[in-house]
């Protein structure tokens, strides 16, 4: 398993990459459909705008079919270099700065992870409980520390213990 976390643009890129592996999209479509998702996830945010698809068409992970991308609405391909990308990308790890974007992160490797094969998709899922339950230690030791200082503090917290238990919970063998 990869230790190495996704930074903002790689996110977008891995959104991109993993919708296009679903299918060819004109390029207008493709980007509505990575700002709709991650807007959904994160709300609006400038950190993600700056990764171009231009850019991955000129890196050679995506192409422009009958045309030559975003000028002429060309519909976009991923690439036999995109795929070995989207791989790589959802195998990454799950920490991240700040725990917006490791939703974010997570919601990309639950999205896409159907593009896997059955043992990258065995070991994405082990991480993903590895991660929940290192959040559960992580939020139990907040409690701990923090949990008595306020009663409004200890009730959300708790409640994120337990929608983290829940959802590793969902995860489980």
């Amino acid at each position: 398993m990869s230790q190495t976390a996704l930074l903002p643009a790689q996110a977008v890129r891995l959104t991109a990459l993993g919708i296009l592996a679903e299918g060819p999209l004109p390029y207008a479509d493709l980007a509505r459909q990575v700002a709709d998702f991650t807007a959904h996830i994160l709300g609006q945010s400038l950190d993600l705008m700056g990764t171009s698809l231009e850019l991955m068409r000129y890196e050679g992970l995506t192409e422009a079919e009958g045309g030559t991308g975003m000028i002429d609405n060309a519909e976009m391909r991923l690439t036999s270099a995109g795929d070995r990308a989207l791989r790589t990308l959802l195998k990454a790890g799950l920490r991240a700065p700040g725990i917006e974007f490791s939703h974010l992160l997570l919601a990309l490797k639950l999205r896409f992870l159907p593009l896997l094969g059955d043992s990258d998709r065995g070991e994405q899922l082990a991480l993903i409980r590895e991660w929940y339950a290192s959040e559960i230690v992580r939020l139990d030791e907040l409690r701990a520390r923090h949990g008595e200082r306020s009663p409004l503090f200890r009730r959300w917290i708790e409640r994120e213990i337990d929608l983290a238990r829940e959802r590793l919970g969902e995860l489980a063998e």
